[in-house]
């Protein structure tokens, strides 16, 4: 019986393989490990199987994540995302159907887009928009690179890309989307300088008092002229009750008794029967 070769690789075990067209050694023949896998219930052998297959492709997987570098994630954090599409690409694949590698490439790849697509807007915004700022961040990158071009205007991304001006302009404000300041960043040089929360506008206390003057318009129409004009020139003018007795020629004490009767009647309760038979008013019961 003849023995194995000293140099092979223990049973059951994949044997690296180096391409020499693409010079790397993360394509492994794993298609016997595959084959087992298949036929394994679950148990701690399938498990240990998987493990590694895991492991063997594992530098394929960074390999991928490598080409997402420089785009405002962390490397070690798009390893753990290609890892986990990896894992997916092993649960998945049949091994009557082709190779491993054809499969886990977009499956591993569309994970890492998955992650940049949902967890790396500091706002969100619909798909459209994302596949339109994508489409434009490209179409900028290879406009900017011709010899002697400056920056590309709207009208040539579009041309480029074959979408509207309003589409393209629509992808330029999505890519100021996809990072964000904090409030507490410094905008100011210097001794002098401020923060973006500075520039920050806030509520309006006067909002309130707008939308108490609408529900009032209403009563105030019921009222007499002249308590009426009483009224308005004292709490939407602002005026005081010495001007606005001067404008009407009466006493500030009549100003203010006229106000404080207003008040009076306005929150005064529907009259009862006996009252108003007492004041000689009819009832509502009449």
């Amino acid at each position: 019986m003849d023995r194995p070769h000293a140099d092979a690789a223990p049973r059951g075990q994949a044997e690296p393989s180096v391409s020499a067209d693409r010079g790397y050694d993360d394509a492994p023949d794993t298609l016997v490990l595959f084959v087992r896998l298949a036929g394994l219930e679950d148990g701690p052998e399938r498990d240990a199987v998987r493990d590694e297959l895991v492991s063997t492709w594992l530098p394929m997987a960074h390999r991928i994540a490598g080409r997402f570098r420089d785009r405002g994630e962390a490397i070690e954090d798009l390893r753990q995302v290609a890892a986990l599409g990896l894992v997916k690409a092993v649960d998945r694949f049949d091994p009557a159907r082709g190779a491993f590698e054809s499969y886990a490439i977009p499956t591993i790849t569309g994970e890492v887009k998955r992650h940049f697509r949902d967890r790396m807007w500091a706002v969100r915004v619909p798909r459209r928009v994302q596949d339109l700022r994508n489409r434009v961040r490209v179409a900028r990158r290879e406009l900017s690179q011709r010899p002697g071009a400056a920056e590309p205007t709207s009208a040539e991304i579009a041309a480029h890309t074959r979408l509207t001006e309003e589409e393209v302009n629509a992808g330029m404000e999505a890519m100021d989307s996809f990072s964000a300041l904090s409030l507490d960043a410094e905008t100011g040089a210097g001794d002098d300088g401020y923060s973006l929360g500075d520039t920050m506008g806030a509520a309006d206390s006067s909002f309130d008092t707008i939308v108490d003057r609408e529900a009032a318009k209403k009563e105030l129409r019921r009222l007499p002229e002249r308590e009426r004009a009483v009224l308005y020139m004292r709490f939407f003018e602002d005026m005081t009750q010495s001007r606005i007795g001067e404008k009407l020629g009466i006493s500030q004490m009549h100003v203010s008794r006229l106000i404080s009767r207003t008040r009076v009647r306005r929150r005064r309760r529907p009259v009862r029967p006996w009252a108003a038979r007492r004041s000689g008013r009819p009832s509502a019961a009449a």
